[in-house]
């Protein structure tokens, strides 16, 4: 089922219980996300993409040596549970839960769920969006073991998956092969396939007056998701996305949100910006991370940027910054 892309995402509550029960101090893992100290306490807090795996990397980094997805399927309860994944856990079997988290997916995060039933196995598949860099190992092993969980959770029974797959392996392989009862390989995508058999195991938790009253107030978030969002931070988000690819043009944005050229230059003059601020606004933050986090050279940041040639590139991060992007670069190390 095909997802819409969103520029925003609530931060719940279940947030900082989850971070509590994981024994991670929620302060540490906001200041090392670079995040506002009170976003956990604030209502109707949201995070941008680029700001929700930000978040998961203050988390991993602040969980140290420890094994964060193990400790995330220790900690793992109902009470944790965002609305659309405990709404997930009412429904009658696992194929169900998981077609319903894929309609909902954009209320939780910025992934995509994919979901192929055949008559041996349901594997559903992940991958992410609004992110330059690839999911964050911690991220892609967790939604792993979040699958399972919610599996076992649902059944009451010690489930196994028949694969897992990750674009990187963990460095302790054996406690994961315990954790899923197999051992996980590489794959090109995070993924995660089960048998037949247990993806149709009655759950004992399924619940459908709960869910009926769960799923109008889904499904009005849901079409609330773009209505609410500026037409700056969609604009940001489609460029997040787009420009990896080389793609910079107004032309390419408005059509990814499907309004004109010309309705898209008025919505942006409207909230005080233009497609130029923004799309230099997001190529300043990309640029900063590929030169902190990567050793792509100038000639292909300049390329991830958009840019035509390196030259460009580096006149127009010199003008944003007053640095030139090697300069930059050599203060970090």
């Amino acid at each position: 089922m095909a997802m819409k892309h969103v520029s925003r995402f609530t931060v719940s509550a279940s947030w900082k219980l989850m971070l509590i029960d994981m024994q991670i101090e929620p302060s540490s893992v906001l200041a090392l996300a670079r995040l506002p100290a009170d976003l956990f306490n604030r209502d109707n807090a949201s995070l941008s993409p680029a700001e929700y795996f930000r978040l998961w990397q203050g988390i991993e980094l602040a969980a140290g040596e420890r094994e964060l997805p193990l400790l995330l399927a220790e900690s793992l309860s109902a009470e944790a549970f965002d609305a659309p994944i405990f709404a997930a856990l009412c429904s009658d079997d696992l194929n169900t839960a998981v077609s319903r988290l894929s309609r909902y997916k954009p209320l939780i995060g910025p992934m995509t769920l994919t979901i192929e039933q055949d008559d041996a196995n349901t594997t559903l598949t992940l991958d992410c969006y609004g992110n330059a860099a690839p999911i964050p190992a911690s991220l892609g092993m967790s939604e792993a073991v979040f699958f399972t969980q919610l599996a076992r959770l649902g059944t009451r029974q010690p489930l196994q998956p028949v694969s897992v797959c990750l674009p990187v392996l963990p460095d302790n392989l054996t406690a994961y092969t315990g954790y899923f009862g197999c051992q996980p390989t590489l794959g090109a995508q995070v993924s995660i396939a089960f048998s037949a058999a247990d993806a149709s195991r009655p759950f004992l938790t399924a619940n459908r007056s709960m869910w009926s009253f769960f799923e109008d107030k889904l499904n009005r978030q849901l079409a609330d998701l773009d209505s609410n969002a500026s037409t700056v931070a969609r604009v940001r988000a489609v460029l997040m996305e787009a420009l990896p690819g080389g793609e910079a043009g107004i032309e390419t944005v408005a059509s990814a949100l499907a309004i004109s050229k010309r309705t898209l230059q008025r919505k942006l003059t409207a909230e005080d910006s233009s497609f130029q601020a923004v799309l230099g606004e997001v190529r300043a933050e990309l640029a900063d991370h590929y030169l902190e986090q990567t050793r792509m050279s100038l000639g292909e940041i300049a390329f991830m940027l958009g840019f035509q040639e390196a030259n460009s590139f580096i006149r127009a991060y010199s003008a944003w910054k007053g640095i030139s992007p090697g300069h930059y670069r050599d203060q970090l190390h």
